[in-house]
């Protein structure tokens, strides 16, 4: 495998299927069979999922809500996937631990970082809820900075298009896919990768990111392998 250690980042809405809201449970069975995949290979794998498809604090605030207890009750949709995941993960034959920004000791351990590594060494995958733990900050940029926290070689970014294209491909049938870039192409093109935060933070790092389909079979571990797979955004 040309990676050893991960942050894979999933959105939430990835968990819907087919779904308009929620869980389901054959998309996480279809992940879990996934990750197991890159783990038997001995890939050390941390996870960051958004929650998306339970609760936004951003359209909770648009509605009226404050914007602070929004974003916290996004926190607590992020736990309530991890655990979902955790779960899965476990189905599939897979040591975790879930780890949470915000305390919830009955269900997670709290976040410590030489924790978390020392998990990974030993070969358990490490699920990583609750975000940054602080309000006006996504999950992508919680996912970098647990990756760069872990020492993670690269963050992978898991989502339903294969990659970083010249516009919205699902809008513009004209939009060409990107094979590689650097940081200052995205800057300078504008492109959409992560939001402002977690593209700095990644980019102050030098730790790559790469954007690839997550719903296509087998593309995960051949992203481990070092194929050309989707978007891959370096130095």
């Amino acid at each position: 495998m040309k990676y050893n250690r991960i942050l894979l980042k999933l959105s939430g809405e990835a968990l819907m299927g087919e779904r308009q809201y929620g869980i389901d449970p054959a998309r996480l069975a279809e992940y879990a069979q996934e990750i197991k995949l890159i783990h038997d290979k001995g890939v050390q794998i941390a996870i960051v999922i958004g929650g998306g498809n339970i609760f936004r604090g951003l359209a909770g605030a648009s509605n009226g809500m404050d914007r602070v207890q929004g974003d916290y009750m996004g926190m607590l949709a992020t736990v309530i996937n991890g655990m979902a995941l955790q779960g899965a993960l476990e189905d599939a034959g897979m040591q975790t631990r879930l780890q949470t920004a915000l305390e919830i000791k009955a269900i997670a351990e709290p976040y410590i970082k030489r924790k978390a590594v020392r998990h990974l060494e030993k070969g358990r995958i490490v699920i990583f809820g609750a975000g940054t733990g602080n309000p006006y900050f996504t999950t992508d940029t919680a996912a970098v900075l647990r990756g760069v926290e872990v020492e993670a070689d690269v963050i992978l970014k898991g989502t339903r298009v294969d990659g970083i294209y010249t516009a919205d491909p699902e809008k513009d049938l004209t939009a060409t896919k990107y094979d590689t870039l650097t940081f200052e192409d995205v800057l300078k093109k504008g492109l959409n990768v992560m939001d402002t935060t977690a593209f700095t933070l990644s980019q102050e790092n030098a730790l790559p990111i790469i954007v690839f389909d997550m719903n296509k079979p087998g593309n995960l571990v051949k992203v481990c392998d070092g194929e050309l797979v989707g978007t891959t955004v370096n130095v």
